[in-house]
């Protein structure tokens, strides 16, 4: 589904200097029918498979919201769904899965972990497997972001996007830097306590962060211990940078967005917003701004402990 591009009053949100001259929209990906931007790239590759590998049904690994995009997109389809999930999954991620019909099965809370018993079960059952992230269609899939951004704001500078495994800022770094007439710059943005990406990025060889490492983020979508192969490859031809957001500035920007309900935000689709809020220092000195917000599927236990 295509969301909007929506106008966040940096002003009411007790931004410092400069409100007037540092503009921010938000691309509110949690408007979508699963409540994130998964369901783009989930549907993709599912379309894009042969229609005998469909009919033997689809595989994923996921900690909740590719999980529930590809059980939307197989329902849809009218096929069997099966996802290997974590089980510190948050409860609404879990329970949005299967009653969206997907058979799931529990692992451990590495992602490594998930991603071993999806290729063991997809090898055992002839599942088709539909990655999370490392996967051309499913890059393409979360590319069409980037293009509804250029078509709503053309003279748009810089792009803030969360960062996972890579492929949402993979395909929007690309349809941006391929579709728009001027130069823009692309930011990803990752939670310090998972900041995997940014070391990859910056020493120019992909960098593996230990599950006990990735859990200690409440961003549980971007709890990822390694960007794949062609995502990085991507994210080092067409992304500029990626900076990194601490816990309480994670839980901020959920607190200040949630003030929206078009806006609120899940801890991981709110870490675009935690950067322009708290890093504007290290940010491209712009005036037209977007943060993708990612997902907004947050238990309700920890929205109420956040928001107060």
């Amino acid at each position: 589904m295509r969301t909007p591009l929506l106008n966040v009053p940096v002003h009411e949100m007790k931004q410092a200097a400069h409100p007037e001259i540092w503009q921010l929209w938000a691309k509110p990906e949690n408007l979508q029918p699963i409540g994130a931007f998964k369901l783009r790239g989930a549907f993709n590759k599912i379309a894009s498979l042969p229609e005998v590998d469909r009919k033997r049904g689809v595989i994923s690994y996921s900690s909740g919201n590719h999980a529930q995009g590809v059980a939307y997109a197989a329902r849809a389809l009218g096929l069997k769904a099966v996802i290997v999930m974590p089980n510190n999954a948050p409860t609404i991620k879990r329970e949005g899965t299967a009653a969206l019909g997907a058979e799931i099965v529990t692992v451990g809370p590495g992602s490594e972990e998930r991603q071993l018993k999806a290729e063991e079960l997809a090898a055992a059952h002839g599942y088709a497997m539909v990655p999370p992230y490392n996967d051309e269609f499913i890059i393409a899939g979360q590319g069409t972001m980037g293009l509804e951004i250029l078509e709503d704001l053309p003279d748009v500078e810089t792009v803030l996007v969360p960062v996972g495994g890579g492929g949402m800022i993979s395909g929007v770094a690309a349809a941006l830097k391929l579709g728009a007439l001027h130069k823009l710059k692309v930011i990803g943005v990752e939670p310090e306590f998972a900041a995997d990406a940014r070391d990859s990025f910056r020493t120019g060889h992909l960098v593996r962060w230990t599950a006990e490492q990735i859990t200690r983020t409440l961003a549980d979508g971007l709890r990822t211990q390694s960007l794949g192969d062609i995502t990085f490859a991507h994210i080092q031809r067409f992304v500029d940078d990626i900076v990194t957001v601490t816990e309480d500035e994670i839980r901020e920007a959920v607190r200040r967005l949630s003030v929206n309900p078009k806006l609120a935000a899940e801890p991981s689709g709110a870490v675009a917003v935690a950067a322009f809020l708290f890093h504007r220092n290290e940010l491209p000195q712009t005036t037209r701004n977007v943060a993708v917000i990612s997902g907004g599927n947050i238990d309700p236990a920890l929205r109420a402990e956040i928001c107060g």
